[in-house]
């Protein structure tokens, strides 16, 4: 054992010393706390307006996603009794324009007032940019675009050095007349290389096999009345190294709810634009044969985005 003994001014210098670090370290916490409280108050209002700005655009997006449905399932009012066809449900026969083989009948009426009822819908769900994007990354080389109706997809191709030629079909007169119109204010270098021809895309027997690097189709498969039939055609006229670009609505596998409300109000749907928008469209997709490179989802399952190769 070792015994110190320590003078009273050697105590009374130790005493002051540690007070004196006891008073440092003290200060150092409450400046830390300061510099802390500090951050947390200056960060505060910056997570608080980036819980804003995502709480607001998950908001926008629910919200148009909802009025995209209500008033693109709305659409044109125009009852026409005549155009209905019969369907058997339970071995009854009832009215059904989801059925009806005669729907280019619908889009020769409502062309006119087309691009006017869904210009806005697909702004704010941000169609447009899915159909840019679709286009200028995958599409290449000679291009057919099937049911191209009113040529929506005019001004997305990339250009010339990319795309070296654009055939737009569809079955209805009407409609590609307004996709004419749209070219007229091209300029004429621009305009050469695109070609409109009225056809059937169920039957495209005016082009041979493997004629084209790629085959476009957008938002036609939910108003072809054998959606299949319609993909092995493409597929036909597909280019064994070519691709089959889709860009659709149908379905929803994540919300069955959705996908219900799609189904109630098929039929209304249909009548208004001739369009079957509650169809399986990746089943449609492998009953055709096609490989499937890609397959993207928006709009909580509804819109279809795939890339698909020709099974050759």
């Amino acid at each position: 054992y070792f015994i110190i003994i320590v003078s009273p001014s050697q105590q009374h210098s130790y005493k002051k010393d540690k007070r004196f670090k006891l008073s440092t370290t003290l200060t150092s916490i409450k400046n830390r706390l300061s510099f802390f409280t500090l951050c947390v108050a200056m960060s505060l209002p910056t997570y608080i307006r980036r819980a804003g700005l995502v709480a607001g655009a998950g908001t926008v997006y629910i919200g148009a996603v909802y009025l995209g449905l209500q008033l693109y399932g709305v659409g044109c009012k125009h009852p026409d009794d005549h155009l209905t066809s019969t369907a058997t449900t339970s071995g009854n026969k009832v009215k059904s324009y989801v059925f009806d083989p005669r729907r280019t009948a619908t889009f020769q009426r409502i062309a006119h007032a087309y691009d006017d009822e869904i210009a806005k819908d697909e702004f704010v769900m941000g169609i447009n940019l899915l159909r840019r994007a679709l286009l200028y990354f995958h599409a290449r080389g000679d291009v057919l675009e099937v049911g191209a109706g009113t040529g929506r997809n005019l001004g997305y191709y990339p250009g010339k050095s990319t795309v070296r030629k654009i055939v737009l079909t569809d079955s209805s007169d009407k409609m590609l007349l307004r996709a004419k119109d749209k070219l007229k204010c091209m300029s004429a270098s621009e305009r050469e290389r695109y070609e409109i021809i009225e056809a059937n895309a169920e039957n495209l027997q005016l082009f041979g096999d493997n004629s084209f690097d790629t085959i476009v189709d957008t938002f036609g498969l939910c108003s072809f009345d054998d959606p299949v039939k319609v993909l092995k055609q493409l597929q036909r006229v597909c280019r064994p190294d070519g691709k089959i670009l889709l860009l659709e609505h149908g379905r929803s596998k994540s919300y069955e709810g959705l996908s219900g409300y799609l189904d109630k109000h098929a039929e209304r749907h249909a009548k208004n634009w001739g369009c079957v928008w509650n169809r399986d469209i990746d089943k449609i997709v492998k009953e055709a044969g096609l490989n499937m490179e890609k397959l993207d989802t928006w709009h909580f399952g509804t819109t279809y985005y795939i890339i698909c190769k020709p099974s050759k």
